[in-house]
């Protein structure tokens, strides 16, 4: 018998591997039947498309048409989207660690095996129905356990499973080295098992054998609920054959017409821990193995994995090498040595073979045996890989004891080009990785080429889907303007003159990453669980985008019935510097603009899509003050009669406040206009809707006023003051500078705050009698904005999203944990004030590894819709920050903005590790998509 080697095995164990293949051929293949050859180069290496964290190891994959299937080292069965990558469900759906996943080729069945000794059934898009007298409902496609099948004998570890469609019986291999089975259309035929034998109601030889004393140790209790339902099967005595190999089953395959001249059998062929394969060929009546098994001698090394490319079959083995069998002469044509390590999983797709190390390292094969592509796809061992296509793409899926499941694009042909008739998600994506990779950072000139090289990339994406594009340059050399328009194909008497401007920007704020607070390379776009990571994913370059990308597909689809015009600046992160002189320059070339639409904010948590109707302005200002002579000593010549600038500072610093954070300066809150009714019931619905799934915010009144105080409240804020000479505690600095802003709310001038802040600083510098000089200089500023709600834009923008999204808030997770430890350095006692809820207590708790990582039991979450429900609306926010260009925009164009927020708040714009969901991109696109299209019409 072959030593104990199992997945299991190495899961838990081999940590030690060392990080490089050493000694692997790059070059490929031994022949040890055949004339050696000389394989190409190996220069070509898959793009990692994503990848998904998980807490456990990866040892099982399956992929069907939509999903990715995954069992894990715990026992838990996780199911992700192929399209968004977003954890779907996931189960405790064993024991054990799950071994081996299947999914029957009629794609009705997916059957997992485990080290607990079960195998359960599952239907994979099953959908279940709540019917009423009047209506029926939906649940989303979901797993439902249908099956649960056991052997009544001790047969360890269930190292793999298949099931035959046309006889619908389950195969199983075990580490007592038998073959089970069980015909799924005899189950209701046959007595009902009494569970006496079920392995949860075995003692274990060891763990529940007696200790001193005849003392039996407890059984610990299960900290995990277990997915339950369906059918107990028991396999009967007679359907199992003892001794299929001489030592454990660890791999099977079915097919049909490899035993002979009948075509229409199905063999199973099993390969072992004994170095043997063999081929049983299947009764038809009764799904029986058959008694004497023509047999495929791969010598003493244990066959770990099985693949079968029409009458080619290959076998993974210890040591690293490949065994290639002809099924029709049964005979060994090649050797291919693969790795120099066990090669634990093999897969045949996309006319090529790819096998996966036990030192973490995949290769993929041409039909030649060459090998063309050697890769690190995982830290440690490949555990389990698959191979599929999806929407075009050819998908290779490998999973590992790294806990990480990735997905890798391993079409190595040549594409063509993009044409303005294809314009989808996967190329969405593709663009937004080339985007990202230029550093378009505004605010330093070692960038300035990467500016002007993005600009110019993007302009030719433009004109790749049929836009008139230019590049509109900007006052004092600063970066281009790109200006595109989309001309409408059928403009109706109705459309005509409805011209949309889409405003953007490409550049983005810098990405230090020098302390390595970047999980990614912040310009190289990375996808991880279910998110896209890079600098500008969301702020702005990922909406940019998505908008583009809905213009392009309605274009194609002569759908666009009014022009769509594009600007999108390169100066927004430096304040929208030169950029409405280059737009009143190009004005007529712009045209007259009906409607006017920016996709630069975010939602409000994690949960609810927004749409915002506000936005603050500001006034960046410094302010300085110094003194005629140098830096001085304090121990030389400190005292009373030195007036001392960084003194000054802050005593002129603490007039512009008062105790409780209100402004002082005189009229500073006099055009605020007081809140209307319906503004007020925008409120409440946010603060309502918030607390349903978050009631660890607080209260309502304290929530609401909490975004009163940031959307439609002004404020001051110091963010810093430097000095002037060397940093250490002994000097009278020279001069002192703060650096301030002020948040602008509607109704609020800049000219006049600004003139305001100017007048009330001087006045009370004056009142300090000091010797030193103060300067005053206003940096930027944007005009603050106040849309409205009610028009026509934000009606069609609220109907997009609710049909895009669907109904929502029911089934997902919430944004702030169910506890929280005490924060020990800030206590809290009866008299301290509640803290206000910030954008950070929004979005804490969403999880930036996915939901993968932590488990939720499908029998305990509550149906995502309930008869009668309706899709909810999106909330109405404003917000606190500022956009410089749209009030400028709307009064310039004459026509009303809308602000669609396509990001989440946890999407860290302009932090580390910046990113933005999948899921948000491409619902963005939809509903963009239906914007353009629609709004011209109404």
């Amino acid at each position: 018998m072959a030593p104990p080697l199992s997945k299991q095995n190495y899961s838990i164990g081999d940590q030690a591997q060392t990080d490089t293949d050493r000694g692997e051929s790059d070059t490929g293949l031994a022949n040890t039947i055949g004339q050696n050859k000389k394989p190409p180069a190996n220069t070509l290496e898959p793009t990692l498309f994503h990848k998904v964290k998980n807490q456990k190891s990866i040892l099982a994959l399956a992929v069907s048409d939509s999903k990715l299937y995954a069992g894990t080292q715990g026992g838990d069965l996780l199911v992700w989207s192929l399209e968004t990558y977003e954890l779907l469900f996931s189960v405790v759906a064993h024991t054990g660690s799950i071994l081996c996943l299947f999914l029957s080729a009629d794609k009705k069945l997916l059957l997992s095996s485990a080290g607990d000794a079960i195998v359960n059934a599952r239907n994979p898009t099953r959908r279940c129905s709540a019917c009423t007298d009047t209506s029926q409902v939906w649940c989303p496609e979901t797993l439902k356990r249908l099956y649960s099948l056991y052997s009544k004998y001790d047969v360890g570890d269930v190292f793999c499973i298949v099931y035959s469609v046309e006889l619908q019986t389950v195969y199983l291999g075990a580490q007592n080295t038998s073959i089970q089975w069980y015909d799924l259309s005899r189950k209701d035929s046959r007595p009902k098992p009494d569970l006496t034998s079920h392995p949860s109601q075995r003692n274990d030889r060891f763990f529940d054998s007696k200790g001193p004393g005849g003392i039996i140790t407890p059984r610990p209790s299960a900290s995990r609920l277990l997915a339950q339902g369906g059918q107990d099967l028991e396999i009967n005595k007679d359907d199992i054959r003892q001794y299929a190999h001489y030592g454990y089953v660890y791999c099977m395959l079915l097919d049909k017409g490899t035993h002979g001249q009948d075509v229409n059998k199905e063999t199973l062929m099993s390969g072992g821990g004994d170095g043997v394969i063999n081929l049983w060929t299947l009764d038809r009546k009764s799904g029986k193995l058959s008694d004497n098994p023509a047999t495929l001698d791969n010598g003493d090394e244990s066959v770990l994995a099985l693949a079968l490319d029409g009458t080619l079959l290959y076998s993974g083995r210890l040591e690293g090498d490949v065994n290639v069998w002809d099924l029709d002469t049964r005979q060994l044509i090649r050797t291919v040595k693969a790795h120099t390590t066990d090669v634990l999983t093999l897969t045949v797709g996309h006319g090529h073979i790819f096998t996966g190390s036990a030192k973490g390292f995949a290769k993929k094969f041409n039909m030649r045996y060459e090998c063309i592509s050697k890769w690190k796809a995982h830290d440690q061992l490949i555990l389990a890989s698959a191979t599929t296509t999806y929407n075009g793409k050819a998908i290779y899926v490998t999973g590992g004891n790294d806990d990480c499941v990735a997905i890798w694009d391993v079409d190595f042909r040549a594409k063509p080009p993009q044409s303005s008739s294809k314009s989808s998600n996967e190329q969405l994506w593709a663009s937004l990785s080339h985007f990202v990779s230029f550093p378009t950072v505004s605010s330093q000139p070692e960038y300035a080429g990467d500016c002007r090289k993005g600009a110019s990339w993007l302009r030719n994406l433009f004109k790749r889907f049929g836009a008139v594009t230019e590049m509109l340059n900007t006052e004092d050399n600063r970066n281009p303007v790109v200006f595109a328009r989309f001309k409408g194909k059928n403009p109706d008497s109705h459309a005509q003159g409805k011209k949309i401007l889409f405003y953007g920007h490409y550049d983005v704020v810098p990405a230090d990453n020098k302390d390595g607070t970047w999980k990614t390379n912040p310009f190289r776009m990375e996808g991880k669980n279910g998110y896209l990571y890079g600098r500008g994913v969301t702020d702005n370059k990922g909406p940019v985008l998505a908008a583009l990308y809905a213009v392009a597909e309605l274009v194609a689809g002569q759908q666009l019935s009014s022009d769509v015009v594009f600007l999108v600046e390169g100066e927004e992160e430096c304040g929208s510097r030169g950029f409405q002189e280059t737009v009143r320059k190009y004005k007529d070339r712009i045209g007259d603009i009906k409607w006017i639409l920016l996709a630069n904010s975010y939602w409000l948590d994690d949960e609810f899509p927004c749409l915002t109707y506000g936005l603050r302005g500001v006034i960046h200002a410094t302010v300085q003050v110094e003194s005629e002579r140098r830096d001085l000593h304090s121990g030389v010549d400190g005292s009373h009669l030195i007036h001392e600038a960084l003194k000054d500072l802050v005593a002129l610093l603490a007039t512009l406040t008062d105790p409780l954070g209100r402004v002082t300066v005189p009229g500073f809150y006099d055009p605020i206009r007081p809140i209307t009714n319906a503004e007020s019931a925008r409120y409440d619905t946010i603060s309502d809707t918030l607390l349903r799934r978050n009631p660890d915010f607080g209260d309502a009144k304290t929530l609401t006023e909490s975004f009163k105080g940031r959307w439609r409240e002004p404020s001051l804020t110091i963010h810093r003051i430097e000095t002037s000479g060397p940093a250490n505690s002994t000097i009278i600095s020279r001069s002192a500078t703060a650096a301030l802003s002020i948040r602008l709310v509607p109704d609020q001038e800049t000219k006049s705050i600004k003139n305001s802040l100017q007048t009330a600083l001087h006045k009370a510098f004056e009142n300090l009698n000091t010797t030193n000089a103060l300067s005053i200089t206003v940096k930027n500023e944007a005009e603050p904005w106040l849309g409205d709600p009610d028009n026509k834009m934000f009606h069609i923008l609220e109907e997009a999203i609710m049909e895009v999204w669907g109904p929502m808030g029911h089934s997902r997770r919430g944004s702030v944990p169910a506890s929280k430890a005490p924060n020990k350095r800030f206590p809290k006692t009866p008299t301290s004030p509640t803290s206000p809820i910030t954008s950070t207590t929004l979005s804490n708790g969403s999880d930036q590894f996915s939901q993968a990582t932590s488990n939720f039991d499908l029998h305990e979450q509550p149906p995502p819709c309930y008869p009668g429900s309706t899709r909810q609306k999106p909330l109405y926010i404003r917000e606190g920050g500022s956009i410089p260009a749209i009030r400028f925009l709307e009064t310039e164009f004459n026509a009303p903005a809308a602000i669609l927020p396509c990001g989440q708040a946890s999407d860290s714009a302009h932090l580390d590790n910046e990113r933005i969901r999948l899921s948000n991109l491409y619902k963005s696109r939809e509903i963009f998509k239906k914007v353009f299209r629609e709004l011209p019409l109404r």
